[in-house]
């Protein structure tokens, strides 16, 4: 193992050799960085020596109807992807985390999760891929599903070493690997409020901010204005969250809560549904000032509540891009998940996970940011043809061909060249006049309101290069929003591993 979290080639350094069942469960969280509770997780093994490759994680399935299924989807997509940047696994190892409900109940747990576990390993058989161990972790103990030797594998379970006990612990902490709570503790930074009378304060803030910014955002003529308010008003809450002492998780998300009132919140919420103003907050990505960024799209993230649940979408993506370019990688990927868990729709978030599970380098989007940093228009950009879109980030992996980019001028009519069709400002031709109500709406309330921002955020996801109907456009196809737009090409890391 190396000193990242994710294995992308053997390791010129210190290397730690794994023998059992007890060895592989103790890795577990040090090979995600995190303790991946709920969840089915595939490691791609390599060579005689079993090195680790890839590796895959979701959360385990509540319908047993669809263990089939899905076993069949991950044995292919780990060993397609394996292929792809390390070459064919030569074996696999598989975990199903989760513990039982009383705490107590880890034998039953581990029977009910049986037929998953033989389903996975069935599935990658069927892809000449072997299984080499499948273990259980469940309340503190593991099993194998593998093994019948009782001696070593008891029908009891084994208990988990203690916590920074083991050689494996030790190793991570000299590469400077950092192990965090478990993957339910990191979602709960980011999922939004569940306290009745915060939920509704912020639920009315968010009611009284729509009617009037809404409309604005819609609206051509002003639109430029509202995404500089909310871009100054962001910066502003950067600087305050960047003013109080660091303190502990818990604490530090709780303080920041309270240097942020329910209306700065909701300002700052609904400019970010435009693409452009959200991919230019992306700049705030590196040093003291991403990680204050990265506190405030956690905070906003927590204020998306009740019928607003889509608009977290927006902050969590650009929480999983600081996350990512500051090489958080797996707190990168626990934002970018909920992000599509969110809105599933959301492309700027596809390509951005899409990109961090291939293993490509972020220096190559920061590199485009520092350039168009300054928050001005930069030059549109076009990327010809919506196969190239899709090879480079899409199935086509890492390893796809380069994207073909064509720079052109920005046009006075530059809306209505974006993507396929007619913006949703268009009315006849014509812009809608601030706080009147689009066609078929009842008016300028929350309720139409609500519909205005759905409608934004349609513009951003309709301006990836599909029509309505989900066929790319003929001509050209946007990249995902203008963040990935000034990027000519996005290259694989191909450094040392």
């Amino acid at each position: 193992m190396n000193k990242h979290h994710e294995s992308t080639g053997p390791s010129d350094g210190q290397q730690i050799t794994l023998r059992g069942p007890a060895e592989l469960a103790d890795a577990l969280p040090y090979l995600m960085g995190f303790h991946p509770s709920d969840s089915v997780v595939m490691v791609a093994l390599h060579g005689g020596r079993g090195r680790f490759g890839g590796r895959l994680r979701l959360g385990i399935p509540r319908e047993p109807g669809e263990w089939g299924p899905v076993a069949e989807q991950l044995a292919e997509s780990l060993i397609s992807g394996s292929e792809r940047r390390d070459g064919r696994p030569d074996a696999i190892v598989i975990f199903l985390c989760q513990d039982s409900p009383d705490g107590e109940s880890g034998p039953l747990t581990m029977e009910r999760l049986r037929p998953f576990a033989q389903s996975l390993r069935t599935a990658c058989g069927a892809l000449d891929v072997p299984v080499l161990e499948a273990l259980c972790l469940s309340d503190g103990r593991y099993w194998s599903y593998c093994c019948p030797d009782g001696r070593c594998c008891p029908p009891q379970g084994k208990p988990l070493a203690m916590p920074g006990t083991t050689v494996m612990a030790a190793a991570a902490a000299y590469a400077g690997i950092r192990v965090r709570g478990t993957l339910r503790d990191m979602e709960a930074r980011l999922a939004p409020w569940r306290t009745p009378d915060e939920v509704s304060a912020q639920l009315r803030a968010l009611d009284r901010a729509a009617p009037s910014l809404v409309p604005r955002i819609l609206d051509e003529r002003v639109k430029a204005e509202v995404a500089k308010e909310t871009l100054a008003l962001a910066r502003t809450l950067m600087d305050r969250l960047g003013r109080t002492p660091p303190a502990p998780e818990a604490v530090s998300d709780l303080g920041d809560d309270k240097l942020i009132d329910q209306d700065e919140a909701a300002a700052v919420i609904l400019g970010l549904q435009d693409r452009e103003t959200r991919d230019k907050a992306a700049v705030w990505m590196e040093g003291p000032e991403g990680h204050r960024a990265l506190r405030l799209w956690r905070t906003l993230a927590r204020r998306c509540v009740g019928p607003y649940g889509e608009h977290a979408a927006a902050p969590l993506t650009l929480a999983g891009w600081v996350s990512w370019s500051t090489g958080d990688e797996p707190g990168a990927r626990v934002a970018l998940a909920m992000a599509l868990r969110a809105d599933p729709e959301y492309t700027f978030a596809q390509l951005l996970h899409r990109a961090c599970n291939e293993g490509l380098d972020p220096e190559t989007l920061r590199r485009c940011l520092r350039g168009d940093g300054d928050g001005g228009e930069g030059p549109e950009t076009e990327v010809a043809g919506a196969e190239e879109t899709g090879a480079a980030l899409g199935a086509g992996g890492a390893r796809g061909p380069a994207l073909h980019v064509r720079r052109v001028r920005p046009a006075a009519n530059r809306a209505r060249r974006r993507a396929s069709g007619r913006r949703v400002t268009d009315t006849g031709g014509t812009a809608p006049a601030p706080g009147s109500a689009r066609p078929g709406t009842a008016g300028p309330g929350p309720v139409a309101a609500g519909r205005r921002v759905r409608d934004v955020r349609r513009y951003g996801r309709r301006g990836a290069g599909t029509r309505r109907g989900g066929r790319p456009g003929r001509s050209t196809a946007r990249l995902g929003g203008d963040l990935l737009d000034v990027c000519a090409r996005i290259r694989p890391h191909t450094g040392s591993p």
